[in-house]
C-alpha cells in the first residue's frame, strides 16, 4: 500500500498522540498551513476506508483517530512499513548524517541518492548545508570524486554530533522513555539505533548502582544527558568505534584532582559492570572518556545557584518587568516564575544564537487561549533580547511560563494526590498543574518529578500519575495528557479519578511506625520544611559580615584564596585550596561579574563546605577582570556564597533568593556601599517577606 509522505505524517502524528489534535497542531507539526491540512485528512479518509479505523472530526475539539487496538496497530505497521514513504528536506538530511555516522568507509553519492528515492544533485546540495553544521562540532565532511562521502573527526567529536542530531529530532524524555516497540518513523528508528537506546536500561541500572549512589541528585536534564552520551559511547563500543582507534588522540581535560579521583573510580567502576555485557570490552581510553562524563556532570550538579549567569538573570528580570507592566499582573508574587523563565532562556538563547529552528506545536493553542498575554509577551521579549531575533515559536514558550504564573495564583481545595512529569520545561508543567487545579480542584499536584524518579516512586507516596510523556512503568500506574490539558483529556482525567480502583484520598490516610493515622499532606513534614527555611534565612543573614582583605589580594587568586581561608578558620569549610580552585573553575567558565557595578558573586556547592556562608569581602585594590563581550573592569567588592555539596531544597531555594536581589538597584547601592548594616536588614526584609510566602502556599 503506497502512503503519501504528507498522509503518513498525519498518521502517525494522530497515532503517537493518543488523544485528540486540532488542526493548527497538526498544521504546526507537519510545518503546513490549516487549509493544506484539511485538504490531506480527505486522502487520510481515502486510506482508512476498510482499516477498521475512522477519523474523527469534531468542531471545536479536534482530530482522532478511533478504532481497537488492534486496529491501531495493524495501522501503524503500514504506516511505517510504506515502501514510498518520503522524508521532508528537514528530515532526508538528518537521515543522510545518520547513514555517514553508521558507516566506516565512504559511501558513493549515488547510494545515498538511491537509498533517499532524490537525485544525485539532491544529495549534492544537502551535503554542502551538512558539512557547515557538523564543523560546529569538530568534524569534517569529506567529498571526493571516485572515492565518496564520509565524516572525519575524533571519536569524542563524532560522539557529540550523534548528541547534536538527536536533539534536532527528538525529544530527550521522547527516547528515554520510550522502553518498548521502536518508533514508527524510520528516522527516528536510526537515531534510536545510534543512540544505544537499546542499552539505556542497563546502563540506567548500572549509575544508579554506583556506590555514591549520587545520580538520583542530579536534576533531571543533566542525568538525561549524562545517560544518552553513555548510551552512545557504548553503542559505538559495540560497533568497534572507540576512543583508543579514533584517529584524533583522545586527551581527557585537566579536572579538579579530587573530583577527578571520585570520576575515576566511578567510571571504572561503571565500566567494569557494562564490560560485563556481550559485545563490550571498556579499555583505558574508553574509562578515561566515561570518567569526563561523570566529572561533567558532577561539576554541572555543583552549581550553586539557578542563576548563576547574572546577566541572563538581569535580561529575566527585565522580561517579567515589561509583561508586568503591559498586563497589570504582579508577577512579583510568583517567585518561581524567574526561575522558570531563567532555565528556560539558559538553552533558548543558544539555540536562537546558533540559528536553530524552533519548533512549537502548540503554537496556534497558545496563540488563541493566551492572546492579549502573546503579544505582551512578544514586545518584552524583543526588549529584553535585543541582539536576537525571537520567533513566535520561542515567544509561545515563554507564553506558556507566564499562562502558568496567572493560572498559579488560584487556591483550590483538593482532594486527591497526583505525582506530575513532565519533560517539556518547568513553564509547560506548571501551567500543566494550574490547568488541572482548575479543571478539577479536588486533585493536588503532591510533587513534579522526572521521569526517572517517577519509575522509582512508593505508590503509597500518591493516588496518581499524570504524565505528559510514556513512561517505562506499568501503563495502568499513569494517565498521559498534553502540556496544555484538553478538554477531552481533562473528562477522561475526572472519569480516572472517579472509576479509580482506589478510594480518591487514599493517600491522605497512611499508617506510621507505631500504626496511627498519617496524614499524607504531612502538616508535620511541611513545618520541618518551613524549619529548614527558617533555618537557612536566620544563619545566613546573622553570620553576614563584610570583611576587608589584606595587602596580598592583589589579584582574583589571592583574593578567593584569603576568603577561602578565612572561611576555613571559622570552621566553614575543610580543604580553602579546593574550593578556591572550584571558584576559579566557575569564573573562567563565565564572568560572575554583576553587570554594570565592580561586584561579583563567587558561589558553589562542594563536599568541603560544611555549612552555607554568605559573606561581603573588600579588596583594597580593585582587580582587573577581562569580560568575553566588553572592555575590562574592576572588581572592588565580592560576594561570596559557599554551600555543602548535599543541600536541602529549601535551603537552596533560600539561596536562590538572595541571588535574585543582587540584581536590585537598591541592593547593589547597599553593596557597593559596604554598608553591612543596611545589607542585613535589606536581606532581612526581603527574606521575612518570601518566607511569609512560602508559608502561605504550604
Amino acid at each position: 500500500m503506497i502512503v503519501s509522505n504528507r498522509t503518513r505524517r498525519i498518521l502517525e502524528l494522530l497515532l503517537r498522540s493518543g488523544r485528540e489534535m486540532t488542526a493548527a497542531e497538526l498544521a504546526a507539526g507537519l510545518q503546513v498551513s490549516s487549509r493544506t491540512v484539511h485538504r490531506e485528512l480527505a486522502a487520510v479518509e481515502d486510506l482508512l476506508a476498510g482499516q477498521a479505523v475512522s477519523l474523527v472530526k469534531k468542531s471545536g475539539s479536534g482530530i482522532a483517530l478511533q478504532g481497537d487496538p488492534a486496529a491501531l496497530e495493524r495501522l501503524g505497521s503500514i504506516v511505517s512499513a510504506s515502501e514510498e514513504a518520503e522524508f521532508s528536506p528537514d528530515e532526508r538530511q538528518i537521515y543522510l548524517l545518520c547513514l555517514l555516522l553508521r558507516e566506516r568507509e565512504p559511501v558513493k553519492q549515488f547510494a545515498l541518492a538511491h537509498e533517499l528515492k532524490v537525485t544525485v544533485q539532491t544529495i549534492g546540495s544537502d551535503l554542502e548545508e551538512l558539512a557547515e553544521w557538523v564543523e560546529r562540532f569538530g568534524v569534517q565532511l569529506i567529498r571526493r570524486r571516485g572515492y565518496g562521502v564520509e565524516l572525519a573527526g575524533g571519536e569524542a567529536e563524532l560522539r557529540e554530533t550523534i548528541r547534536q542530531l538527536i536533539r534536532l529530532r527528538l525529544d530527550d524524555a521522547e527516547l528515554i522513555a520510550s522502553r518498548g516497540e521502536p518508533p514508527s518513523h524510520p528516522l527516528d528508528r536510526m537515531l534510536f539505533e545510534l543512540a544505544g537506546h537499546s542499552d539505556m536500561a542497563d546502563i540506567e541500572r548500572a549509575l544508579w548502582g554506583l556506590e555514591r549512589r549520587w545520580a538520583g541528585s542530579l536534576n533531571e536534564q543533566i542525568y538525561t544527558d549524562l545517560l544518552i552520551r553513555l548510551s552512545i559511547a557504548l553503542h559505538r563500543v559495540r560497533q568497534g568505534r572507540t576512543m583508543a582507534d579514533s584517529p584524533v588522540s583522545y586527551h581527557p581535560p585537566p579536572l579538579d584532582r579530587q573530583a577527578s579521583e571520585l570520576a575515576t573510580a566511578e567510571a571504572v567502576q561503571l565500566a567494569e559492570q557494562l564490560s560485563a555485557r556481550p559485545g563490550v570490552e571498556l579499555g583505558r581510553a574508553e574509562t578515561a572518556y566515561v570518567s569526563e562524563l561523570l566529572q561533567d556532570a558532577h561539576g554541572k550538579d555543583l552549581a550553586l545557584l539557578p542563576g548563576d549567569d547574572l546577566a541572563l538573570a538581569d535580561t529575566v528580570r527585565r522580561l517579567i518587568r515589561t509583561v508586568q507592566s503591559s498586563t497589570g499582573v504582579d508577577y512579583d508574587e510568583d517567585r518561581s516564575l524567574r526561575e522558570g523563565l531563567f532555565e528556560h532562556l539558559k538553552q533558548a538563547a543558544q539555540r536562537l544564537g546558533e540559528g536553530q529552528r524552533i519548533r512549537n506545536p502548540l503554537l496556534e493553542q497558545i496563540r488563541r487561549d493566551y492572546a492579549t498575554l502573546f503579544a505582551a509577551v512578544k514586545e518584552a521579549a524583543s526588549a529584553a533580547l535585543p541582539q536576537l531575533e525571537v520567533p513566535d515559536e520561542e515567544v509561545g514558550f515563554l507564553v506558556m511560563h507566564f499562562g502558568a504564573s496567572q493560572e498559579r495564583l488560584k487556591q483550590l481545595k483538593r482532594d486527591v494526590r497526583a505525582i506530575l512529569v513532565c519533560t517539556s520545561g518547568i513553564g509547560s508543567s506548571k501551567l500543566l498543574q494550574m490547568r488541572i487545579r482548575k479543571e478539577l480542584p479536588q486533585i493536588e499536584i503532591a510533587d513534579r518529578v522526572s521521569w526517572y524518579e517517577a519509575a522509582r516512586l512508593d505508590e503509597s507516596t500518591y493516588d496518581l500519575i499524570i504524565s505528559t510523556i510514556d513512561l517505562p512503568i506499568d501503563p495502568s500506574r499513569y494517565m498521559k495528557v498534553s502540556p496544555l490539558l484538553t478538554q477531552g483529556e481533562a473528562d477522561r482525567l475526572r472519569n480516572f479519578v472517579r472509576e479509580a480502583p482506589w478510594e480518591p484520598g487514599r493517600a491522605a490516610v497512611r499508617k506510621g511506625e507505631d500504626g496511627s493515622p498519617v496524614s499524607a499532606a504531612d502538616g508535620f513534614a511541611r513545618l520541618q520544611r518551613l524549619k529548614t527555611t527558617l533555618d537557612e534565612i536566620v544563619s545566613l543573614v546573622g553570620g553576614f559580615r563584610t570583611i576587608e582583605l589584606g595587602e596580598e589580594a592583589d589579584d582574583l587568586y589571592g583574593a578567593l584564596d584569603e576568603a577561602c581561608r578565612r572561611e576555613e578558620a571559622l570552621g566553614l569549610l575543610s580543604g580553602a585550596s579546593a574550593v578556591r580552585d572550584r571558584l576559579l573553575g566557575r569564573e573562567e567558565q563565565g564572568s560572575q561579574m554583576i553587570p554594570g557595578t565592580g561586584l561579583a558573586l563567587f558561589h558553589t556547592r562542594a563536599p568541603e563546605i560544611t555549612q552555607s556562608t554568605l559573606k561581603l569581602y573588600r579588596l583594597r585594590r580593585a582587580v582587573r577582570m577581562p569580560q568575553e563581550d566588553g572592555p575590562p573592569v574592576q572588581l572592588a567588592r565580592f560576594l561570596l556564597m559557599l554551600a555543602p555539596r548535599a543541600l536541602a531544597r529549601e535551603s537552596l531555594e533560600v539561596l536562590s533568593e538572595i541571588s535574585a536581589m543582587l540584581l536590585d538597584e537598591e541592593t547593589v547601592a547597599l553593596l557597593e556601599a559596604g554598608d553591612e548594616t543596611g545589607i542585613r536588614e535589606r536581606m532581612t526584609t526581603h527574606l521575612r517577606s518570601f518566607f511569609l510566602t512560602k508559608t502561605e502556599s504550604e
